[in-house]
C-alpha cells in the first residue's frame, strides 16, 4: 500500500538548488504553487533561480554547528519544512575521502540536524537523489537489468559515497526517507552530455570499448516528476531505480544529436579501454597539479567502461505511478533546442 504524505501546502526545501537537477526541482515546485526554499552556497550562481517567488537559505552541510545555527535561525522566523528533496552532492572530487565527506557525511548531517532542530515537520518526507552507480557492474556479463533488490557492488568512489549515504539514512531513527537512483541524467543546463553535442557539431564522435554497450538515460524532467511523486507516494525507506524505461546502444545518443544538429558527416572514433585509462590518468594528474578536479578521471573512466546500464523501473511504475514521458528522441530534441537558444552551440 502506498504511503500518502500530505505536505503539499508546506514549505519545500531543495538542496543543490543552483545545480542542474536542483534548478529544475525548484521550477517544478513553483509551477505547483508551493513555497520553495532553495538551499545554496554563498558563492553559488543563481542564474537559473531568478524567479522572485524563490526563497533562499544558506546551508553549510560540512559543519555541524554552523548548520544547526542556520536551521535554528530559520525556525525563529519561518515555519518548518514539510519535505526535503536533497539533490546537493559532488559528481567530481579530488579523492574518495572528499566524495565521502560531501555525498555521505553531508547527507547524514543534513538529515540529523533537520530532525534535531525540528526544522522538518513530524513525518516530513526526505527524498534523497542517489545514483544508479551505487549498483556497480554486477550484471555486466549476463546483461540483466539492475534492480533495487540487487546487492550493491559499486566500483567507483562516487558510487561508494552514494551507497554510504543511503545506508547512513537507513540508520537515522524516525527519518521518513525515500531513495531515488536515476541512471544518466541529461537535458538543458547539463554540461557532461553537452560535451558530446559539442563534439558532434565538430563532426567527431568519440567512444571507448569494443564490446557492445547497453545504455539507459533519463531526461531531467522525468527525474523531477519522479521526485515529486516520491514526496507523496513513495514507501518509507524504499529505493527506486529510474530511467526512461528504454534501452539504447552506444550510438543512440550521438546519432540523435547528429540528427537534431543537422550534421551530415561524423567521424566515429572507437578507442580501446586502455587508451581511456591512460588519458583519464593523465588528465587527473594535470588537474591535481592545478588543484582542480578533472571531468575525465579514473573514477569517471570506470563508469564509462561499464557495458550494462539496463535499469528495472518496475517498482517505480507500480509504487510511484511513474510513467516517463521523455524518450531519448524527445529529450535530445529539446536539449539541443535549448543549447542553440542559449548559444551553447
Amino acid at each position: 500500500m502506498e504511503q500518502k504524505n500530505n505536505h503539499a501546502d508546506s514549505p519545500l526545501l531543495v538542496t543543490g538548488a543552483s545545480g542542474f537537477i536542483g534548478s529544475f526541482l525548484v521550477e517544478r515546485a513553483l509551477e505547483e504553487g508551493r513555497e520553495v526554499w532553495a538551499a545554496v552556497r554563498r558563492t553559488s550562481s543563481r542564474r537559473y533561480l531568478s524567479d522572485p517567488r524563490i526563497r533562499f537559505i544558506e546551508l553549510d552541510l560540512g559543519n555541524d554547528e554552523r548548520l544547526k545555527q542556520q536551521l535554528t535561525q530559520h525556525l525563529e522566523e519561518h515555519a518548518p519544512f514539510g519535505a526535503v528533496i536533497h539533490a546537493a552532492g559532488a559528481t567530481r572530487a579530488k579523492d574518495e575521502e572528499e566524495f565521502c565527506r560531501i555525498n555521505a557525511e553531508g547527507t547524514l548531517r543534513l538529515a540529523l540536524t533537520l530532525l534535531e532542530t525540528q526544522a522538518l515537520q513530524p513525518n516530513g518526507r526526505f527524498v534523497f537523489i542517489s545514483s544508479l552507480s551505487v549498483c556497480g557492474d554486477i550484471h555486466e556479463l549476463d546483461r540483466e537489468p539492475l534492480r533495487p533488490t540487487d546487492t550493491p557492488l559499486p566500483n567507483t568512489a562516487y558510487g561508494r559515497s552514494k551507497l554510504k549515504a543511503e545506508r547512513m539514512l537507513a540508520e537515522v531513527p524516525g527519518l521518513n526517507y525515500v531513495v531515488l537512483r536515476p541512471t544518466g541524467v541529461y537535458g538543458p543546463r547539463e554540461k557532461d552530455y553537452f560535451l558530446m553535442a559539442k563534439s558532434i557539431k565538430q563532426h567527431v564522435d568519440f567512444a571507448v570499448g569494443f564490446k557492445p554497450q547497453i545504455l539507459t538515460f533519463i531526461y531531467v524532467r522525468d527525474l523531477v516528476e519522479a521526485a515529486f511523486l516520491a514526496l507523496n507516494r513513495g514507501k518509507r525507506g524504499a529505493i527506486y531505480h529510474l530511467s526512461d524505461g528504454r534501452n539504447y546502444t552506444s550510438r543512440s545518443f550521438s546519432d540523435l544529436l547528429q540528427l537534431e544538429l543537422g550534421v551530415k558527416r561524423v567521424v566515429h572514433i572507437v578507442a580501446p579501454l586502455w587508451v581511456l585509462r591512460i588519458v583519464s590518468f593523465a588528465a587527473d594528474k594535470i588537474a591535481r597539479a592545478a588543484k582542480k578536479t578533472s571531468t575525465l578521471n579514473p573514477d569517471k573512466c570506470r563508469i564509462m567502461k561499464q557495458r550494462n546500464w539496463q535499469c528495472d523501473i518496475t517498482t517505480a511504475r507500480k509504487e510511484l505511478n511513474y510513467h516517463p514521458q521523455w524518450p531519448l528522441t524527445r529529450g535530445v530534441r529539446e536539449a539541443v533546442e535549448w543549447y542553440k537558444k542559449e548559444h551553447w552551440l
